[in-house]
């Protein structure tokens, strides 16, 4: 259910802001879209785990502080973000 090293390492290179950036806004949102993905594919096939639902749950909540924080900060890095990972319609 969880993302591999090597996807992670992907993410961390596509979306850092420079060199050897791990924690800005736009990483964090990026591996945690990817997390949500993997565990929506999960609830496809095991729909009653509501285990996993609440952690889902719990990301999705993380994500959206994260993105209102980007909103605030920076409003033009937060709309490249939403379009890039495909978030919003």
């Amino acid at each position: 259910m969880s993302i591999t090293a090597d996807e992670k390492n992907a993410l961390i290179k596509e979306y850092a802001t420079k060199e050897g950036d791990t924690g800005s806004p736009e990483v964090q949102v990026a591996i945690l879209t990817k997390r949500i993905a993997t565990l929506t594919e999960h609830f496809k096939t095991h729909k009653k785990d509501n285990h996993s639902r609440r952690g889902l749950l719990k990301l999705v909540a993380q994500r959206r502080k994260l993105l209102d924080y980007l909103k605030g900060k920076d409003e033009g890095r937060y709309r490249d973000l939403i379009k890039s990972l495909g978030i919003r319609r």
